[in-house]
């Protein structure tokens, strides 16, 4: 029965209930439990520790759960949208377990690591720049080259911000990682697509990482390849799913 009372499923919520807070023995400890008068059902027990807030992240992750199962198609498979990321009642309480406070996470940093910081976060001004010249180029070019677009939302994805274990300090920083990161990888592609219609030839020289359209390039000193060959590969994206085009 304990157990049962911490599965997320067995949280009923009545917002025009009457409720009342009190405090029960459980077999492993005590737990605020919240009970809705009137009302047929178990009650809504909650650990001490977890907060109104973290509360309600529970609740809003059943939520979402309910409208993943809602929109199952009807064979049975679910939709292809990504979803965000749902997590049980036990795992949310584990995460706010071992959160670390931000002032806690500057007194366990090394000043020297504090006082290069700003040196990572300044670069985020010609990551911008990059990012508007890029997207502009992308927006205009490929479209008169045949060229697929690259979809941003494949590259500039921000999902770790949401964690209920990092604190402000370590959200700033995952939030910034994913979206230079991701700009840098869009770039590599967006790139790699253009050398595949202007320049579809491989290197002399191993390279230590390749594009994802390298394998598709002209061998190295092949004229002939390269003379009959450059333009069908210039237009060969057929490896590309069609609504990423």
């Amino acid at each position: 029965m304990t157990e049962q009372l911490f599965k997320p499923w067995n949280v009923l919520v009545y917002p025009n209930a009457k409720q009342t807070w009190g405090l029960t023995s459980l077999s492993q400890g005590g737990a605020f439990c919240r009970r809705v008068d009137g009302r047929v059902g178990p009650r809504v027990c909650i650990p001490g520790f977890v907060t109104p807030r973290l509360a309600l992240c529970v609740l809003t992750q059943l939520a979402m759960k309910k409208r993943q199962i809602k929109s199952l198609a009807g064979n049975g498979n679910p939709c292809h949208k990504p979803k965000p990321a749902a997590f049980s009642l036990e795992d949310l309480i584990e995460h706010r377990l071992h959160k670390i406070s931000s002032w806690k996470h500057l007194r366990n940093t090394r000043l020297l690591v504090i006082l290069s910081s700003p040196l990572i976060y300044v670069c985020v001004l010609p990551f911008l720049l990059v990012d508007a010249s890029v997207a502009l180029y992308q927006f205009v070019c490929f479209p008169i080259y045949g060229i697929p677009k690259v979809p941003r939302k494949d590259y500039l994805v921000f999902d770790r911000g949401v964690l209920a274990y990092l604190n402000t300090i370590e959200k700033i920083g995952c939030i910034y990682c994913s979206y230079a990161n991701g700009l840098l990888g869009l770039i590599t592609e967006i790139a790699a697509r253009t050398e595949q219609h202007f320049c579809p030839i491989k290197h002399a020289h191993r390279l230590a990482a390749t594009s994802s359209r390298y394998a598709k390039y002209l061998p190295y000193g092949d004229a002939r390849a390269y003379r009959g060959e450059a333009d069908a590969v210039a237009q060969d994206y057929s490896d590309i799913p069609p609504e990423a085009k």
